[in-house]
């Protein structure tokens, strides 16, 4: 094996470009022995800084502060000169985008980006190539006019899809609602890669639906017949006056949501929404993952989910350290519960 093909397949190069890839903010840099090596320049290079590196562009800031950051490290990881150096790729690529205009910092906090999002317990169970990944359309730091955090994914949709990629039955060929879809990570997921038979993507703001189009898009779902977005308003009737079913009288197996309950004052109406679901689907398995910010909020929801009939089971399922994640990348420092919940009807029988 040529020392080339040796860091292709160098599990911390692996773990640093789908870092990169998903924009993250606390990159796990190779070591040092590695920096130094021309190969690992070399691979660094042809996946992530080459003009034909990405089909899709990561930010101008981004790529320049890593960039940066990677070439201080391979410099403070030489020992010898002679025998080591930066390869003239890293420095050329370098040297142009320090000379290139970038955005100020306020516009492009403004700007939509393409994340990339690995699926690492698809790539362990498949070995497929290329590895199965999620590309969004994010804005990760806007809140529209509207108050919705819809423009980014959120850790709690990339803990609950690692633990649908754990139980695939779950999802496959099965029907399933996702409650606040916002850029439809965990749609995509169910669509394209877990092999549900239909996704209804839901959320409560017009805007976000509107913009699911471009997630759907950039994975192959534009047009499909697998998902449906609308929009769907939590604690308002599902069925109007003048329809006989709702989502055309299908079934729903699978309801879905998630990082849904980090405003208390929405709690109520979103378990109007599932109260009105189990109604309709008693068979339905409802799956919502909800991150503890704040403990009091989180015993609010089960507050009012027992007051509705609901018991809430947690599914064991902790979030990994940081150290073993190998893709999706997210905190692991604020709990993320998995939680079934079941609704008990007046004779005492779980839906």
């Amino acid at each position: 094996m040529t020392s080339l093909e040796s860091a292709r397949q160098n599990p911390q190069i692996a773990r640093f470009c789908r870092q990169y890839l998903q924009l993250d903010s606390s990159l796990d840099y190779p070591q040092d022995e590695l920096l130094r090596e021309e190969a690992t320049q070399e691979v660094l290079y042809e996946r992530l800084f080459a003009d034909d590196a990405i089909a899709l562009p990561k930010p101008p800031r981004y790529k320049l502060r890593v960039l940066k950051e990677l070439v201080a490290r391979t410099e403070a990881a030489i020992v010898d000169w002679e025998e080591h150096e930066i390869t003239d790729n890293l420095m050329e690529t370098l040297s142009h985008l320090l000379s290139m205009p970038l955005p100020s910092e306020a516009t492009a906090a403004q700007q939509r980006i393409y994340v990339t999002y690995s699926l690492s317990r698809l790539c362990e169970q498949s070995q497929t190539q290329p590895e199965p990944s999620i590309t969004l359309l994010e804005a990760p730091s806007l809140i529209s006019a509207s108050g919705t955090t819809g423009f980014r994914t959120w850790e709690a949709a990339l803990h609950l899809g690692q633990y649908l990629c754990a139980k695939p039955a779950l999802i496959e060929n099965k029907r399933i609602l996702e409650l606040g879809t916002g850029t439809g990570y965990l749609t995509v997921l169910c669509a394209k890669h877990l092999g549900a038979r239909h996704v209804v993507a839901s959320d409560g703001s017009d805007e976000v639906i509107h913009n699911l189009s471009d997630s759907l898009f950039l994975n192959g779902l534009q047009g499909s017949d697998k998902v449906t977005p609308t929009e769907l308003k939590w604690g308002h009737a599902l069925i109007g006056s003048e329809e006989d079913a709702w989502n055309g009288g299908r079934t729903v197996d699978v309801v879905l949501g998630a990082d849904i309950t980090y405003d208390a004052r929405l709690v109520p109406a979103l378990v109007a929404t599932l109260q009105e679901l189990v109604g309709l689907f008693p068979e339905a398995v409802v799956l919502i993952a909800a991150t503890e910010r704040n403990k009091a909020n989180f015993e609010y929801l089960l507050q009012v989910c027992e007051s509705c009939g609901f018991s809430v089971s947690h599914g064991a399922f902790p979030v990994p350290a940081r150290s073993a994640q190998n893709g999706p990348f997210y905190d692991d420092k604020q709990p993320i519960h998995i939680c079934q919940l079941r609704h008990v009807d007046s004779v005492g029988n779980k839906n």
